[in-house]
C-alpha cells in the first residue's frame, strides 16, 4: 500500500500550497493526487453524494406545505370584470344547477328577437372564515409534522450516506492491504525462481525444481493481480461517494493499520437511531393528519362582504339604447352578509377516511416497533462479529510469525539440499495467506466498530478514533 512521509502540520500546509501552484505546468492542467482521511471521505459524501440534496430538497417542499396551510387563515378575495354584446330574452322557469347556459337578469318582456345590446359588470367579493373549530390549525400541524419527517429523513439520509461512505474505506483500505501482502508474496517467489534457476543450471537440482517455481511465480502474480483488481473496484465504489475521480483517490489510513482500545461495547438506546427517529416522525405526522380529519366534520362559517357595478344597453319597457350604451357600469350595489354550509351526508365518508387514517397509525407504530427489532438484532450481530474478529486478531501474529519462520527454514532446507521446491512454495503460499489474514483481521476489528456504531445511530466516535 502507498504510504504518505509523515509531516509537519506546518509542511504539510507549505506542500499543499506547492501542490496547488503545480496544477498547471507548461499551460497543462496536472491533477494531484488526493490523500484521504476517513473523516475527509464520509464529509465529502455528505456534500457530493445526491440524495442527500434530494433530502434536503423535500425539507423546502415540507417547509413550503406549512405556509400554503397557514394561508387558510387569510381572507379570500375574488374580482370580476367582463364586458359582453347579448340579446336580452328572458323566460320564466327553473334552471337545475349547469355551467353551461348563462343566467339573465331583469323582467320576462315577452319577446323573442335577436337585437342585442352592450353589457358590463365589476365587482369584488371578500370571503373570511373567523372561525373553523381547529380545522385550519390542524392542517397547519400536519403540515409541520410532515416537515419534521422530512428533517428526519434527511438525518437518516445523512447517516446510511455517512455510513456507506465509511464502509467502502475500510473495503479500499483492506483491499491495498491485500495488495501489499500479495505482492510481498510475488517478490518472495522471484527470489525462489532466481535462487532455482541457479541450482537448475549448476545441475545441483532437476529442471522440474524451476518449472514449479516459475508456476509458482505465476500463481503469485495471479493472486496480486486480482487483489489490485479488488482495489480498483473498491476505489471506484468510494469514488461514487466523495465525488472524485477513481484514479485521484488515495487514502490515508494508519490509524486502521493497528489495533483499536479495547472498550466495552454498550448495547445503545435504539430511539436515538435516525432509523426510529424518522420514524417516529412519520407515526407523528400521520396521527396530526388524523386529528385534522376529526375537525373536518363542523359547519363552516362565512363573513363575507361585496360590491359590484352593472351596465346595461336594455331598458325594462323592452327599449334597446344604441352606442356605447351600457358599456361602462352605472349601477352599483354592496352587501355585508354571514353564511353558514355545512355538509350533512360527508359523515360516513369522512368515518371510513379516520378509520383508514386510524389503520394507518397502527401500521406505522408497528413499522416502529419492527425497526427497533432489527437495531437491536444489528447491534447483536456487530458485537458478536466484533468479539470473534478481536480474538482472530490477537491469533493471526502467532500465524505470521509461525508461517514465517517455516518459510525461512524450508527456503533454507532447500538451498542446502535437505528439501524439495514443494516445501518452499507450501511454506511461501502460507505465509502470504497469513500476512492477508493478519491485516484484514486488523480492518475486521475496525469493520465491527463500525457496524456496532452503525446500530447505535452514532458514527461520528468511530470516525474520529479511525482518523488518528
Amino acid at each position: 500500500m502507498r504510504k504518505n512521509p509523515e509531516r509537519s502540520p506546518l509542511a504539510a500546509r507549505v506542500f499543499a500550497v506547492l501542490m496547488g501552484a503545480s496544477t498547471v505546468i507548461f499551460g497543462q492542467p496536472v491533477a494531484p493526487p488526493s490523500a484521504l482521511t476517513l473523516t475527509q471521505a464520509v464529509e465529502g459524501a455528505l456534500r457530493n453524494y445526491p440524495s442527500v440534496r434530494v433530502s434536503q430538497e423535500q425539507i423546502g417542499a415540507a417547509s413550503a406545505g406549512i405556509q400554503l396551510a397557514r394561508t387558510a387563515y387569510l381572507p379570500r378575495v375574488d374580482a370580476l370584470a367582463q364586458v359582453n354584446r347579448a340579446t336580452r330574452n328572458n323566460v320564466f322557469g327553473l334552471l337545475l344547477p349547469q355551467s353551461v347556459i348563462p343566467s339573465i337578469s331583469g323582467p320576462v318582456l315577452g319577446s323573442n328577437n335577436f337585437g342585442s345590446v352592450f353589457g358590463s359588470a365589476i365587482g369584488a367579493l371578500v370571503t373570511w372564515e373567523p372561525f373553523d373549530f381547529g380545522l385550519r390549525g390542524g392542517n397547519v400541524a400536519a403540515a409541520a409534522a410532515a416537515r419534521a419527517q422530512s428533517e428526519a429523513g434527511l438525518k437518516r439520509t445523512q447517516f446510511e450516506v455517512a455510513t456507506t461512505a465509511a464502509d467502502a474505506y475500510l473495503t479500499l483500505a483492506a483491499a491495498q492491504e491485500t495488495v501489499r501482502a500479495a505482492q510481498a508474496g510475488v517478490d518472495r517467489a522471484d527470489v525462489v525462481l532466481g535462487t532455482t534457476q541457479a541450482l537448475v543450471n549448476a545441475q545441483l537440482r532437476p529442471g522440474a525444481d524451476a518449472s514449479r517455481a516459475e508456476a509458482e511465480l505465476a500463481a503469485a502474480r495471479t493472486q496480486l493481480i486480482q487483489a489490485q483488481q479488488a482495489t480498483e473496484v473498491a476505489r471506484a465504489t468510494l469514488s461514487q461517494f466523495v465525488g472524485m475521480e477513481p484514479a485521484q483517490i488515495l487514502i490515508s489510513a494508519p490509524g486502521l493499520l493497528q489495533l483499536p482500545p479495547e472498550q466495552a461495547v454498550v448495547p445503545p438506546d435504539t430511539t436515538a437511531n435516525p432509523l426510529a427517529v424518522e420514524q417516529d416522525a412519520a407515526v407523528e405526522q400521520a396521527k396530526a393528519q388524523l386529528r385534522a380529519l376529526e375537525r373536518s366534520y363542523f359547519p363552516h362559517f362565512y363573513l363575507q362582504a361585496s360590491a359590484y357595478a352593472r351596465g346595461t344597453g336594455a331598458e325594462t319597457n323592452g327599449e334597446r339604447l344604441g352606442g356605447l350604451n351600457g358599456l361602462a357600469p352605472s349601477v352599483q350595489n354592496y352587501a355585508l352578509g354571514f353564511s353558514v354550509t355545512f355538509p350533512l351526508f360527508d359523515l360516513p365518508a369522512i368515518k371510513a377516511r379516520e378509520a383508514a387514517q386510524s389503520a394507518t397509525i397502527r401500521a406505522q407504530m408497528a413499522r416502529s416497533q419492527l425497526i427497533a427489532v432489527g437495531l437491536r438484532a444489528d447491534f447483536n450481530r456487530a458485537a458478536a462479529s466484533l468479539d470473534g474478529a478481536r480474538r482472530i486478531a490477537a491469533n493471526t501474529p502467532v500465524q505470521v510469525s509461525a508461517a514465517r519462520s517455516a518459510e525461512r527454514q524450508a527456503t533454507a532446507r532447500y538451498q542446502a539440499g535437505l528439501g524439495n521446491i514443494a516445501e518452499v512454495a507450501d511454506a511461501q503460499r502460507l505465509l502470504t495467506q497469513s500476512e492477508i489474514d493478519d491485516a484484514l483481521a486488523r480492518l475486521s476489528v475496525w469493520r465491527g466498530l463500525l457496524a456496532a456504531a452503525a446500530a447505535a445511530g452514532d458514527i461520528q466516535p468511530f470516525v474520529v478514533e479511525a482518523s488518528r
